[in-house]
């Protein structure tokens, strides 16, 4: 799946609610914002509307990236911008949402979102487009004929869209995680960057005296201990030679 896909997929079905089927409503039978023409055209040919009523999660994933997601570039543009033209392809064309996303970003409105248009998209500020295309897409709204029957929930709906869109674009990116450092190298010198955050030094610690030389140690400590005291027990005779002798 592309990054965002999953993600804006159960924003617009929060808005597309389910079965629908109005005849003021130009798109006729819907099931969470899925055609009857669009099921038959991607799903299955023959479908009726009993079988869009009991669209799948698969089948309305294949539909929804079909139709709306590939044909504006979902995966290719800045977050938030994504959600709100694919909110603005499902309920009124992905050509419209994509000349009226070009229109938002000064490049050439032909419906085909290519390398100039994204180029653009990345490069205004992603708040600055979703408020320029949220507004030109409720403008084109009010101009419908069908606005007095659906205006209200409308525009409700194009408000949700762009506090949503704003939040996704204002996310923080995940912070970058650098790698395990490496282990000290076999020569026995601290790798580089490796002492602790408190000062604490990363060398090994000296290595205990061996068996032999610890008894030789002892062995000298013992004699001049010896010594000592021999010499202190004829300190007397040192002293005073005459009863030393």
């Amino acid at each position: 799946m592309d990054r965002n896909f999953q993600r804006a997929l159960a924003l617009v079905l929060e808005s597309e609610g389910g079965w629908s089927d109005k005849k003021a409503d130009p798109g006729g039978a819907t099931m969470k914002g899925v055609t009857l023409a669009n099921f038959r055209r991607y799903v299955k040919a023959d479908a009726s509307k009993a079988d869009l009523a009991r669209i799948t999660d698969d089948q309305l994933a294949t539909v929804y990236r079909r139709f709306y997601w590939d044909a504006f570039a979902g995966s290719e543009l800045p977050d938030g911008i994504d959600y709100v033209v694919f909110d603005f392809a499902v309920n009124s064309g992905p050509g419209r949402a994509a000349r009226y996303l070009q229109a938002a970003l000064g490049v050439a409105e032909d419906g085909r979102i290519g390398p100039a248009t994204l180029a653009a998209a990345r490069a205004k500020p992603a708040g600055v487009v979703i408020d320029t295309l949220c507004d030109a897409r409720l403008a084109f709204l009010q101009r419908l004929p069908t606005w007095p029957t659906f205006g209200k929930g409308w525009s409700a709906r194009v408000a949700s869209v762009r506090a949503k869109a704003l939040l996704l674009s204002a996310q923080p990116k995940a912070p970058f995680q650098p790698s395990a450092r490496p282990p000290a190298p076999a020569t026995g010198k601290p790798a580089a960057g490796a002492s602790g955050d408190k000062g604490i030094s990363s060398a090994a610690p000296p290595a205990p005296p061996s068996p032999g030389k610890a008894a030789a140690v002892f062995a000298l400590i013992a004699l001049a201990l010896g010594s000592a005291a021999a010499w202190i027990a004829h300190l007397p005779c040192n002293l005073l030679e005459a009863f030393c002798q």
